[in-house]
């Protein structure tokens, strides 16, 4: 359990009466079953944390067992109340320090068998950067979470990779977003809900207007319609073969857009249905050539063809003189 989970779960335990494993899991962004192992990890600490079935049941913690939170300045609550962000991620909102500070006013005394453990600092090492990813380049999160919680609009510049160049826009922040490694404005551009990512804004302005946003909305309620609609709508659904060297691959690069045949693999590999949300976006197959067989729609196999040739006559040698 990373410090900033554990004092996460901490805050949430003695903020509520009772609350459910499956309520723990989706404010800290973790599986039931890692809430599950966190929670025996308490208590084989010496926490007293208690489990009661049923419908009014659910975790509690016994009171004054919990983190002192009176020390804590309103700003430093604040911070600590960001659920679920890594040091990384704190660091970008330029909030690493109050946050280390409220976590160290509230750190509990050592358990009764701390002394003999080794530290958690000597043999657990955090790498939160994704695999091979570029220095990020654009906007920074630190440098837009003033004007966002000012409610005001902004103009941004946004290089979109379906554009030739990029876009000025006038957009209505709800706030930031974290989402694998990558940080995003939530907004809504003319009463339309978008994400922006940050290291595509190439300049933005503060608008001498407040924000309009729509009406009952929130930056949650925002950000989780608009991974539902990329994740489960679609415009091209995609019947293909993949070849059983790749299906973990293609499995890990498409995730729930991919999904398997109730049937078992044939002699040539797994039957999938790969969805899309646009037509454009089977180009994303380009990369595993002949090892995903597109059986249909035809304007899919169609396009990917015309790339296909196109990336052909790029490569092609050139004549000699």
């Amino acid at each position: 359990m990373t410090p900033d989970r554990f004092f996460s779960l901490m805050l949430l335990l003695a903020s509520r009466d009772a609350v459910t494993t499956q309520d723990l899991a989706s404010a800290l962004g973790v599986s039931l079953r890692t809430i599950t192992r966190d929670l025996n990890w308490l208590r084989d600490a010496g926490l007293p944390v208690t489990a009661q079935r049923g419908r009014l049941g659910g975790v509690t913690m016994l009171p004054g067992a919990g983190p002192d939170l009176t020390r804590l300045t309103p700003g430093e609550r604040d911070h600590l109340s960001l659920t679920g962000l890594d040091e990384k991620q704190r660091a970008e909102l330029d909030a690493s320090v109050e946050s280390r500070r409220a976590l160290s006013k509230i750190a509990a005394a050592p358990s009764r068998r701390a002394h003999e453990l080794l530290p958690l600092t000597d043999v657990v090492h955090v790498d939160s950067r994704p695999w091979l990813r570029a220095h990020a380049s654009g906007t920074t999160p630190a440098s837009l979470i003033g004007p966002v919680r000012r409610g005001r609009r902004l103009r941004i510049e946004y290089d979109s990779p379906r554009e030739s160049c990029s876009s000025v826009l006038v957009v209505d922040p709800y706030g930031l977003f974290a989402k694998a490694g990558l940080w995003y404005l939530v907004a809504d551009c003319a009463r339309v809900p978008r994400m922006y990512r940050l290291e595509r804004i190439t300049a933005w302005s503060e608008v001498d207007q407040p924000r309009r946003i729509r009406e009952n909305e929130t930056l949650a309620t925002v950000a989780t319609a608009l991974l539902d609609q990329w994740e489960d709508h679609h415009a091209t659904e995609v019947s293909a073969t993949v070849d059983r060297t790749q299906i973990e691959r293609a499995q890990r690069i498409f995730g729930r857009r991919l999904v398997r045949g109730d049937h078992e693999e044939s002699a040539t590999g797994h039957k999938v249905t790969i969805r899309f949300l646009h037509l454009e976006d089977v180009r994303a197959l380009l990369p595993f050539g002949s090892a995903i067989t597109v059986h249909g729609p035809a304007e899919a196999r169609a396009h990917l063809s015309d790339l296909a040739t196109d990336l052909a006559h790029h490569y092609a040698p050139s004549p000699t003189a």
